[in-house]
């Protein structure tokens, strides 16, 4: 019986944090726009530190004046800012999260419609309408999904964004705009009434249990940041941005284990304490909590103080302060604010730790807690791995890592090279049982341990999969990474696992083999190769173009004098069939600075190219492979010598 209740409510709170990690995700890539929104205000408006030099206007007139584009409307950037470029970041952001870029220009334009039908910062209506607008294009575009003709793709795919964007933007103006705001105010005189009451610090009795549950994003980025940001425009500090974000409960809680704790925990609390407080990561805290659950009210009186004193002194921020570290919330801190919020930390970081160690000193339990087992379970409910199983728990053991990633652009040829070879070491390794795929950036998922991207592409991977440990390489054949990985994974048994011979046959026609390349520079020899492709009927004359632009973007030089160019994500309606075409340069080839010898162009419509790709890899980790491809005489020696190599 107890078991059928407890799975309903499980399953409710799994589902506020989806929809709160959702509304996070929107708001956290953004913060650093928020932070300038914040700094610009604090030094430039007319009772900033700085209002002399005439560019920050005031937010509130800003706003009065926008419907009739007034004197004042011209006469700063702290409006403009917090009226459009914040809301339009978060809906693109979510439109993007929904249907990558496409979704994010249309999500973007939907946001301006409910923008323009309001007069208060619209970012609620940002977070209803990016989403809304990019989930709805991906359902029309699915309609005539590979009906299009060749080379009407485009033209397509930009009329269809377009009309929709148009479509859903009058939405937003007539129709979401209104709701918004009703619905914007009605939460607003509810903090109101308990502002007013002296309630406010009720709120802790639910934000704090909330943050050890993963609740709190559902409410600190779907209603505290949102109602914050319009109190501060009106008012130019809010004390909403001060629930959640108050660094002080958590570290009175982890000072409190520091001298009364025992064990483990005792042990990790100093340094865990450093990073709750200077980092702003509050949920490595939260295995505590969790290993005595009674704690929980100390975190609770805390931060009950925390609220009541900023109540009391009247005291607030400018913009969100995110991360919850000291240095966030002093950089967002309003000027009349410095004490109270400075009391506001201390006061509850004094009683946190006050009742924390009552509840230690009085424990009569002689079970020290399993402060691993805590962490476990905090992770269980996270869905994630958490940064407190590396603080709390030593660094990652090679049985922590079961799933790695190599990701790239398009997920098409550069991912693959590197993963066969990461696959192969690891392998070698005795680490049969560590999983080594390849993805493009926009298909991770924040479920894999650990990710490896080109080094100009890691921030990207780590938007997408903030809880993974990143690796960054810049010689995807070669790289001395992959041996600091295996080392990570530890040392390990048994022999390695190899797979069957794969025939290039029907991927690797010969008319597509070139033993002499006429190239001279690396856009020639793109070319070069991509034609090649055309030649052979597996690709139209446009997937050529997206070759080039790929290697805009990143350069697809493998290293050991390989690269492989191929198109991007977005080109691959232009491939008729699965092919690679192979060009060998003997006097080399500049390549960003790098020689290349050998360029073997890519077109994937599918993974049916991907086992020859192994077989590439493993020939050009091979120095005396590579030495018998630059001697090769004929076509079928360099067939010959692909289809030798076991993977």
């Amino acid at each position: 019986m107890s078991t059928t209740s407890a799975e309903p409510r499980a399953g409710v709170r799994v589902q506020v944090q989806k929809f709160g990690t959702f509304l996070s995700n929107m708001v956290m890539p953004n913060i650093g726009a928020f932070i300038a929104w914040g700094l610009i205000t604090a030094l430039f408006i007319e009772v900033g530190w700085l209002p002399q030099l005439g560019i920050g206007d005031s937010a509130t007139s800003w706003v009065a004046e926008i419907g009739g584009w007034g004197e004042s409307a011209g006469g700063g950037i702290v409006g403009p800012m917090i009226t459009y470029l914040l809301p339009i970041l978060i809906g693109y952001t979510g439109g993007r999260m929904v249907y990558d870029t496409r979704g994010g220009v249309v999500g973007a334009i939907a946001t301006v419609g409910v923008i323009a039908g309001t007069d208060i910062p619209m970012f609620m209506g940002a977070m209803i309408m990016g989403p809304l607008g990019a989930w709805t294009m991906r359902r029309i575009d699915a309609i005539w999904d590979g009906k299009v003709k060749p080379g009407f793709e485009m033209l397509v795919n930009n009329f269809a964004a377009g009309i929709w964007g148009a479509i859903v933007a009058t939405f937003g103006f007539f129709v979401m705009s209104p709701i918004v705001t009703w619905l914007s105010d009605l939460l607003g005189s509810g903090v109101d009434i308990l502002i007013n009451n002296g309630l406010l610090p009720l709120t802790s009795l639910v934000i704090e249990p909330a943050k050890i549950l993963f609740l709190n994003n559902a409410i600190n980025h779907g209603v505290l940041t949102p109602l914050g940001t319009a109190e501060a425009v009106e008012q130019g500090k809010s004390v909403l941005f001060l629930l959640e974000a108050n660094p002080g409960p958590g570290l009175g809680l982890l000072l409190a284990f520091t001298v009364f704790g025992r064990g483990m925990a005792k042990a990790s609390a100093p340094g865990a304490a450093v990073i709750q407080f200077l980092g702003g990561i509050h949920e490595i805290y939260f295995p505590y909590v969790l290993m005595k659950p009674k704690l929980i009210v100390a975190v609770i009186a805390g931060g009950m103080t925390g609220v009541f004193v900023n109540v009391l002194f009247d005291v607030g921020l400018r913009a969100p302060a995110a991360p919850g570290s000291v240095f966030a919330v002093y950089a967002q801190v309003a000027n009349d604010s410095i004490l109270g919020v400075t009391l506001s930390m201390a006061g509850a970081a004094t009683v946190s730790f006050l009742v924390a160690a009552l509840l230690l000193k009085t424990d009569r339990s002689t079970d020290d807690g399993d402060l691993m087992a805590a962490t476990a379970g905090m992770e269980a409910m996270k869905g994630k791995r958490s940064v407190a199983s590396s603080v709390l728990g030593g660094a990652t053991a090679g049985g922590q890592i079961r799933t790695i990633v190599f990701a790239c652009d398009a997920g098409m040829g550069s991912s693959a090279m590197g993963a066969s070879v990461l696959r192969k070491k690891i392998q070698a390794a005795g680490h049969a049982d560590v999983k080594v795929t390849n993805a493009s950036i926009a298909n991770l998922t924040d479920s894999y341990d650990l990710v490896v991207t080109h080094q100009d592409l890691t921030e990207r991977a780590r938007q997408r999969t903030p809880s993974a440990t990143h690796v960054s390489v810049d010689n995807f054949m070669g790289s001395p990474r992959y041996d600091e990985i295996v080392e990570l994974l530890g040392e390990g048994s048994g022999a390695a696992t190899t797979g069957d011979d794969v025939a290039a046959s029907g991927v690797l026609s010969d008319d597509a083999v070139v033993l002499d390349g006429t190239a001279a520079t690396r856009d020639e020899a793109i070319t070069e190769a991509g034609r090649l492709l055309v030649a052979s009927g597996a690709v139209e004359p446009s997937y050529v173009d997206a070759m080039h632009e790929r290697e805009t973007s990143v350069s697809t030089y493998m290293g050991n004098g390989l690269a492989i160019p191929h198109g991007t994500n977005a080109a691959r309606a232009a491939i008729n069939r699965t092919a690679i075409s192979f060009v060998r340069y003997p006097g080399g080839i500049d390549w960003n600075g790098k020689p290349a010898e050998f360029v073997i162009g890519i077109a994937g419509t599918g993974d049916d190219h991907l086992a020859l790709l192994q077989k590439i890899a493993g020939v050009f980790t091979d120095p005396a492979q590579v030495d018998r491809l630059r001697s090769a005489t004929s076509v079928a020696h360099v067939r010959e010598i692909l289809e030798g190599v076991r993977v």
